[in-house]
């Protein structure tokens, strides 16, 4: 069962009770992350993200790690292009105490100045630890030869400099426009009732201010660029971008469908041909990603770098077969078994439940069941699945991405 509610200061809240469980997961999801920054601004979300957990009006950084441990839940946080989530699990008997200590550390941290200068400097780390990781700067220039520097073509982590410049001030001013009670809301996913959780979310969100929210444009290129990196290690990491769609249209299950066909999984086909025949790559996958206003597909794959230009163009071929040969009833009805297993699967997750309807209210104001996905992947066709596959690989690509020990870009 799902309900949900809005409350007289704009703040949403959504529950799916899940009987039979002995535990809940809860979280405050924000329409803030990279997507939204301005240059000056980029990376500010994630270090947002960071220093809510470094002390409240009524506890240092440590005593609230200690509150958790104590009740023996779990608590952490993420940060996206699009949205920030800080979210705890805890067992039914302790929630409404997680759910304190969760509220306190979103609604009452202070930025100390003396955790502010460590935290700076533990994100730098992460800065420098995603630098050395090729396939996620891979993917993050990736990024950039679809979406240019600003919007979603922002890495998450800002630069260092950016990081160690951010003040008071500038963390006060952009949650004063983006923490608003109308741009969260809370979810909760497990064994607890709708009542319960609307009676938690008054006692401890019935107080933050409304206020006026204007929410913030995105900035929404859609370029054709081949870019690459020179880093000195043995692998070369090669992404590929394809047009794709927005989370809202109607196309998205056919898509998912023709994605997991493609490339999703061992029985995928760039799986099969790249890896298992042709033994190119031992990581070699493609997904899709579904924005607001855009969207993209890409295809990843990291190699030896004397097989770059081989994996490259068997990645081609893969694509280009399927568009002259099609896909097949088996593929069809494979895939989209495979996507209704893991939507099962998903069912019996609180921390997945929790993050579905929450992120279906705070993006797109709207409450998708679960039998009405099933549905909609019930009705996809295999012509439909065929449209897709036209329509993503049947013009240009949208951008290629390597990074590796070369000298150039990959041909577009």
């Amino acid at each position: 069962m799902v309900r949900h509610h809005t409350f007289h200061n704009g703040l949403k809240l959504v529950v799916r009770r899940m009987d039979g469980l002995l535990s809940v997961s809860m979280g405050i999801l924000v329409g803030a992350g990279a997507a939204y920054e301005s240059a000056q601004e980029d990376g500010i979300s994630h270090y947002i993200e960071h220093m809510q957990f470094k002390g409240t009006a009524t506890r240092n950084a440590r005593e609230i790690s200690d509150a958790f441990d104590n009740i023996g839940a779990q608590v952490n946080a993420f940060t996206g292009k699009d949205m920030t989530c800080y979210y705890s699990k805890a067992t039914t008997s302790h929630a409404e105490e997680a759910f304190a200590l969760l509220s306190d550390l979103f609604l009452h941290s202070t930025f100390p100045e003396e955790e502010a200068v460590r935290e700076k400097e533990v994100i730098c780390e992460e800065i420098s630890m995603n630098e050395d990781t090729p396939e996620d700067l891979c993917l993050d220039v990736l990024s950039h030869a679809v979406y240019g520097e600003e919007g979603y073509g922002r890495n998450i982590l800002g630069p260092a400099e950016n990081v160690r410049g951010f003040t008071k001030a500038a963390v006060d001013e952009y949650k004063s426009q983006l923490y608003r009670p109308k741009n969260i809301v809370i979810s909760f996913a497990g064994a607890i009732t709708f009542d319960k959780a609307k009676e938690l979310t008054e006692k401890y969100f019935g107080g933050m201010e409304g206020g006026k929210f204007r929410p913030r444009d995105k900035s929404v290129l859609s370029l054709r660029q081949s870019l690459f990196k020179n880093k000195k290690i043995e692998q070369v990491h090669l992404a590929v971008a394809y047009p794709g769609i927005s989370r809202t249209d109607k196309r998205v299950e056919a898509l998912q469908i023709m994605n997991t066909v493609i490339g999703s999984g061992m029985s995928s086909r760039l799986f099969q041909e790249v890896r298992e025949k042709l033994g190119l790559a031992y990581s070699v996958y493609s997904y899709p990603s579904f924005y607001r206003e855009c969207g993209h597909l890409t295809v990843y794959a990291g190699v030896n770098p004397k097989n770059a230009k081989k994996a490259y163009a068997a990645i081609g071929d893969v694509i280009a077969h399927a568009l002259k040969e099609g896909i097949t009833q088996a593929e069809f009805s494979r895939a989209r078994e495979q996507i209704r297993s893991s939507g099962i699967f998903s069912q019996e997750s609180t921390s997945s439940q929790m993050l579905w309807y929450g992120r279906n209210l705070l993006h797109d104001n709207r409450i998708d069941s679960f039998e009405a996905q099933q549905a909609r992947y019930d009705a996809v066709t295999l012509d439909d699945v065929m449209q897709a596959l036209s329509e993503t690989f049947g013009g240009e690509k949208r951008g290629v991405a390597v990074v590796g020990d070369v000298d150039k870009a990959l041909p577009l």
